[in-house]
Parts: structure tokens; sequence; C-alpha cells
């Protein structure tokens, strides 16, 4: 890839950002970020709330609001299968009788035939992968955190970290790893010895279970996020590849869908059909990776200039699915694919982590971006944060919000956005971890804190609000975790 000189990068990204200033949704918060970044009284200060299923403080919140956790690890399931912790992204469907039912990841890695490996998730039998244990649960619950009914639907993949719903009603679960047998040891010194290939992204119906089938020609990479636009008709993906730059994705599904495909070649979808017209998403098409114009390599990684917005092209990656020779190393194998993107000038961006279509955008957040550096800070990037928008149509990319340190916003994954376009930040710093919001005026609040003395330091992961708004749903992840579902006076403040 290019080694481009910081500076000329930023005259250059200043020419290509000539006039562009944002206006619109968050203008607020860029017309005064470099004067301490404005803040919000939001909901007002926080205090502890005690959990309604059994009295603990897990939580702190704004006064009005309550909450009941549910769904802890170790929970058996209906199917007899037995609940695992690492509660991470999510989706919120409608239910039956007014409940929602949510499809979860859980982002577990290794196999079973490791010493001491723990037992799958589900039957080994129905999974893609027999020895994998990560995979979906899904479960039917009220707003107030009462379950109804819980199921495991997708079994054998690893490291389910997010993904994002779609319009027909399904959530692409997406895999954090390109873990298989053709991989030498991960980041952890697993082998992947006997493993199917991973690093895919499946689909799994709200109210059912997936076949199983991977998305190969979404990419085999370190996937994060999912944005499925309202036609259907492209699917952003983010990429959090720790050590080493990430890039933003867009897969572009082959609109000649076939209805019976029976060969089992791969081409088929993923065996249900919302009788729409549109939806599952077809295994054809083209997958691409965000460049700036002009700036090949750009390095989005690095701070940036205050309300900053980019001309946008985007490249072919024309191999999405290697498969590698005898002796590729985890971190030679886990760069493949946004490596080809680089040698045509993808851009450089830092953990890029959870992504959400709000007024007409997409937007997904760099954990690791940015120059704020008043914490310790490993793997590529020394930033504390970045809030990045993408404008399809106008194809500009537009900084919203850079943190300026720890104590604004620390290390933020996923987002969710509210019905008034307030984003929801989930931290995943070091310490104390918080729930975020950030208004379409600019303005930054606190909403949540992790109060649970058995999860210190523990992240935030999956908000969704439930298809009524009146449910803010979470997870704690952890070998341990849970989700919460939080609930009170939404009307007096910006969600």
């Amino acid at each position: 890839m290019s080694d481009i000189n910081r500076r000329s990068f930023l005259r250059a990204g200043a020419a290509v950002a000539a006039g562009a200033a944002i206006a619109g949704p968050f203008e607020g918060f860029v017309a005064h970020a470099d004067r301490g970044r404005p803040r919000s009284g939001g909901y007002g200060p926080l205090s502890p709330v005690a959990d309604q299923r059994d009295g603990v403080v897990r939580l702190e919140l704004p006064r009005g609001f309550q909450y009941r956790s549910f769904h802890p690890a170790g929970t058996v399931l209906d199917d007899g299968a037995v609940l695992p912790g690492r509660h991470d992204g999510m989706a919120a469907f409608r239910g039956r009788h007014g409940r929602t039912v949510l499809v979860r990841n859980h982002e577990i890695n290794g196999n079973t035939n490791v010493a001491g490996g723990d037992r799958p998730l589900g039957d080994p039998a129905n999974g893609y992968d027999p020895i994998a244990k990560g995979g979906t649960v899904t479960v039917e619950v009220d707003g107030f955190g009462n379950v109804f009914h819980d199921w495991v639907s997708l079994s054998g993949t690893q490291m389910n970290c997010a993904g994002g719903p779609t319009p027909w009603e399904s959530w692409l679960t997406c895999e954090e790893t390109i873990n298989g047998g053709d991989v030498g040891p991960d980041f952890t010194g697993v082998p992947n010895t006997g493993l199917r290939k991973h690093g895919y992204v499946f689909e799994v119906p709200a109210h059912g279970e997936a076949s199983g089938q991977p998305l190969t020609a979404m990419g085999r990479f370190a996937h994060e996020a999912a944005v499925t636009d309202r036609g259907g008709r492209v699917v952003y993906q983010t990429e959090d590849n720790f050590g080493f730059p990430s890039g933003f994705y867009r897969f572009l599904p082959d609109r000649r869908r076939r209805h019976h495909d029976d060969d089992d070649d791969g081409d088929r979808h993923n065996g249900w059909d919302n009788g729409r017209g549109r939806g599952p998403i077809v295994n054809r098409g083209r997958l691409q990776m965000l460049a700036v114009r002009g700036v090949p390599n750009a390095e989005l990684h690095l701070g940036q200039p205050d309300g900053v917005s980019y001309r946008v092209v985007w490249v072919d990656i024309d191999d999405p699915d290697p498969t590698f020779a005898p002796g590729t190393t985890n971190n030679e194998a886990i760069s493949a694919v946004g490596d080809e993107g680089r040698a045509k000038g993808a851009a450089l961006f830092s953990r890029l982590e959870g992504a959400v279509w709000s007024n007409g955008r997409v937007y997904f957040t760099s954990t690791q971006g940015g120059s704020a550096s008043d914490a310790t800070t490993s793997g590529f990037g020394a930033g504390r944060g970045q809030v990045w928008a993408y404008r399809p149509g106008a194809e500009r990319l537009e900084l919203v919000f850079e943190s300026p340190g720890s104590a604004t916003l620390d290390l933020p994954d996923n987002v969710e956005a509210s019905r008034r376009g307030t984003l929801v930040l989930c931290e995943d710093g070091p310490g104390d971890n918080f729930l975020r919001g950030l208004t379409r005026r600019g303005e930054l609040f606190t909403f949540a804190r992790n109060a649970d003395p058995a999860q210190v330091g523990q992240e935030f992961a999956g908000a969704r609000f439930s298809p009524d708004g009146r449910t803010l749903f979470v997870n704690v992840q952890s070998g341990t975790g849970y989700s919460v579902a939080i609930w009170g006076p939404w009307h007096k403040g910006p969600f």
C-alpha cells in the first residue's frame, strides 16, 4: 500500500472536501467540534437502579428509567441448548401480541477439538461447522424483559460479532475471523485444523432457523456489521481487523435471483421467501471497497479536520473468497481481501465496527480512529473513536464525530439509531463503559453506565430499540453476560 505523508494527505483531503462542510443531520456537532465537543443534558444525571429481575444494581440510568436483565449465560433454552455468554450484536423484529423477537449473536471463538473446548451451541449435526462453537439465538420477549420463547437459530459458526437486519425481516450475522483448515493458528493460538472455512456472513430468518449456508460472495474477512439499504439493492459492510487496516465495503447482489435452485452449488438462497419479490440475499454479486477520490490509500484512521467531507469511489474485489495455500499465517490471511482493495487505492480505517441506516445515510464507527491518545491503545489506530456517515447517491463520506479523549467517548463499538435519528453508541473501553447518545443537533450525552460489580469493564453491545420504540434492548458482553430491556420516559429526551 502507499506510504502517504500525513500533511500531504490533509492538504489533498482539504482539496477534495472544498466547500463540503456537512449540512443536515449532526451539523451542530461539526460547527462546534473545535470548542470542546458540546454536551447535552440528555435525560439528566445517572443514578443506581435495581434490576427488576432480582434487585441487584447492574446499571446506572437517568431518573424514571427501569430495566430487567434476562437470558444470562447458562440459561437452558426451549430446544434444550445451553445459552453461552459473549452476547453481542442483535436485531429486533415484531413478534406476536406486541412482543419483540430478538436475533442475537454470540461471539465465541475456537472449536471443540481443542483440549478443554466447550460444547458447541445447539446440535452439532445441524451446524455449518460441527466443531465450531458460535452462532445466534432467537428470543421472543416483551418490552419488560420477560422471555416467552427461545431457540438456537444458527450454529457451527465462529466469532459472530455484529451484523444487521434486512428489510425482509432477517438478520445478517457476521463472523469476525478468517479461521479455517487452510489458515495457521489464530491470534489466540488456537489451531484451525479440521475446521471449515470461516469469515463469512450468514442470513438468519427472524422467526425461524438459518440454512447454515455462508454468503461467500460477500467476502471472507473479519466482518463486523452489515447494513442493507431499504430496497435490498446494496449491503454495506464494516471490517474490524484489529492489528491491520480495516475497510468499508459494499456488496451488490445479483438481481437475477433464482426462485428454484436445488443443485447445492452455493447459488441458492437461504430457504425462505417473504413473497414480496425481494430477499433473501443471493450468493452472487460484486464486492467493492471504498476509496477517497484522488487520494489513494487515504489514511482516515488518523486525526481528521473538523467537518471534513470526502468524495468517494468504489474499487472491485476480484477474489472475495480466497482459499489459502498451506503455510499461510493468520496475519497473512486476515488482510488478504483488504490488501487487494488497498492495492487499488482503498481507504484505510481503524477497526470499523457498528453500522446503522438512518436519515438516508450509513453511520458507522471507527473504534480506534482519530488522534486522541490519552489512554493505552494497541492494534492499528491510536485514537479513541470516530463516527462516519456515508451518503449513497451523493457519494460522500462525512466525519460526524471524533473523540477528543476517553472521558468524552471511549472506543465506540455497536451503534443504533432512534426514531428521531439520535445515535446510541456502545462503548468498549478498558474502564467504565457507557451508553452515549449523539443527537442530530450534534450534542453528546450519557445515558447509561455498566455498574454491575460482577461485570467491571465489560462492554455494552447490540443496542436495539424495539419496533414500537418503547424499549431499548442491549447486551453486557462477557463469558457470564446477559441481555437487558430498558424502558422509561423516552419522550423527555433526545431518543
